[in-house]
């Protein structure tokens, strides 16, 4: 006799459908004790709608996460990897950690899964240790491992690898060259790389970096602290947010309950940083990121414009501008690691118009590939970088009688000599102050921005004069050149008045009905 179709049904998602298995197969046990569903939250499903899309469209799973602490990403996986292998013939699924205690606690989870599943779906081992659950009739398992181990995984075949927190690992990069080298290049098999950040370097950032970068067949997956629905708490009646903590709120649309919880536990780490509690101290940002950008910083860093800042103006839609000069600022670059960057300011806007990159150490390319952009625009005025190549291509274009071109030396003296070190401390400070102006700066929403934007640390001279992190040193903190806050600044060099001032007498763009602002018109 047939098995009714609803039975049919059940069976058929329990099979196909991981959420649906989670909540009516899995237990788990939440902090405030007992047993209860794994019913996935709203961290678990991002994850899961995330490799599941992967999936679809590789045959695959490769994945990094990068998560604020304890969301609930290690359950989703330890959850996946069980209904795998409990479910196929021949997976091995295998999990690194960081600690002893660590591998111990997602052994208990598989083990507590395996100890609670309903009768129907009950199977025999032939091994159930410390260490290892292996299935009878399926020849599939789990093994665990911690990554303190010498040659982890190196002689197995893994089809299931859940690395977690791996920016943490002992000798990480020996060890994802022997356990990665397990798992075969074949459909089917998933590779979830999880941790909270560390600082900048290490295998786990190269990886998200280089993710980012969309290099390789890693995805990435960033989870920010407030979307873990513990991480609120009720404020007492007469309690008031510290300015710093009103303007993160308000940049990340964050609940009064959400608010208060991270003025508390900021609280907590910046008294282990030496940080004073109004402000949002570097280890809180690393420990509970509301960005990607924010989850990798070296300890210490605070950043000259702050996260929530540039987010704000991600956001923000400027009314028509069209009344103000246009001004490209001109960053330039040997290529490389650092890139030629051309981005333009109208008013309260910013790189809508032109957002140009240049990877190129011809100087005639470059000065040509410049040329074209203030044909296409017209531009009131353009400020360039007169380091490395700049001289030379101000010089060039120059002669080529683009008199709106001013030449902008970073190191020479600012104008304000008592408040300013040098002449790039003195324009990242007016793009700083415009940026955060009240009456709101519009720029792309992008996360290569943000970074580029909150790259920079800073410190104060002998004289007590405002000195910003140099170029080489952000490269080596981050890996990354601030092209576009360095572009974007130096249209801050000079006040440019009045729109034409200095405007070639021909025509330019004749008849082309083209106009770069038509996303305010």
């Amino acid at each position: 006799m047939n098995a009714p179709a609803s039975l049919r049904d059940r069976a058929h998602r329990l099979l196909t459908d991981f959420p649906y298995y989670a909540e009516n197969v899995l237990k788990i046990r939440p902090k405030e004790g007992g047993l209860r569903p794994l019913s996935l939250n709203r961290v678990q499903m991002a994850v899961h709608e995330a490799v599941e899309a992967q999936r679809v469209a590789t045959g695959k799973v490769r994945v990094l996460i990068l998560k604020a602490r304890q969301p609930g990403v290690s359950t989703y996986v330890e959850g996946r990897l069980f209904w795998r292998v409990t479910k196929e013939p021949g997976i091995q699924a295998y999990i690194l950690t960081h600690s002893q205690q660590a591998t111990d606690n997602l052994f208990a989870m598989a083990d507590r899964f395996f100890g609670n599943l309903p009768d129907p779906l009950k199977l025999r081992t032939t091994a159930a240790n410390a260490k290892e659950i292996s299935f009878e009739g399926l020849d599939s398992g789990i093994a665990v491992s911690t990554a303190g181990a010498k040659g982890a995984g190196r002689a197995q075949t893994i089809q299931l690898l859940h690395g977690s927190e791996v920016s943490h690992w002992t000798d990480a990069s020996a060890h994802m060259g022997g356990v990665l080298q397990a798992i075969p290049n074949m459909p089917g098999t998933e590779v979830f790389l999880e941790s909270t950040a560390n600082g900048i370097g290490g295998l786990f950032y190269d990886m998200c970096k280089a993710a980012e970068r969309g290099e390789g067949e890693y995805i990435i997956v960033f989870i920010p602290w407030f979307w873990h629905a513990e991480y609120q708490a009720d404020a007492p009646g007469d309690w008031e947010p510290p300015e710093a903590f009103r303007e993160y709120g308000e940049a990340h649309g964050l609940s009064p309950a959400q608010v208060y919880w991270a003025w508390v536990k900021n609280g907590e780490l910046a008294q282990a940083c030496g940080a004073g509690p109004e402000e949002i101290c570097w280890f809180f940002r690393q420990e509970y990121p509301a960005s990607a950008a924010e989850a990798f910083q070296t300890s210490g860093h605070e950043s000259f414009i702050k996260g929530e800042t540039v987010l704000r103006a991600r956001k923000w839609k400027a009314p028509d501008q069209t009344a103000f000069p246009l001004i490209l600022g001109v960053d330039i670059a040997r290529g490389g690691r650092d890139k030629t960057r051309i981005i333009d300011r109208l008013g309260r806007c910013a790189g809508h118009a032109c957002d140009v990159t240049i990877d190129s150490d011809d100087l005639m390319d470059v000065t040509g590939r410049i040329a074209k952009e203030i044909d296409r625009l017209d531009p009131d005025k353009v400020f360039i970088d007169g380091t490395g190549l700049g001289a030379g291509v101000y010089d060039r274009l120059r002669e080529r009688h683009y008199r709106e071109v001013e030449l902008v030396n970073f190191g020479s003296k600012a104008r304000d000599t008592d408040r300013y070190a040098n002449k790039r401390a003195e324009i990242w400070a007016r793009m700083g102050e415009w940026l955060a102006d009240a009456g709101g700066a519009d720029i792309p929403d992008s996360d290569e921005w943000q970074a580029s934007l909150t790259a920079p640390g800073y410190q104060f001279d002998s004289s007590t004069r405002l000195l910003l992190e140099a170029k080489d040193k952000i490269r080596a903190r981050v890996g990354l050149s601030p092209d576009a806050g360095d572009a974007l600044a130096l249209t801050f060099a000079e006040t440019v008045h009045k729109p034409g001032a200095f405007r070639r007498h021909r025509p330019i763009r004749a008849n082309s009905g083209y106009s770069p602002f038509h996303r305010h018109a």
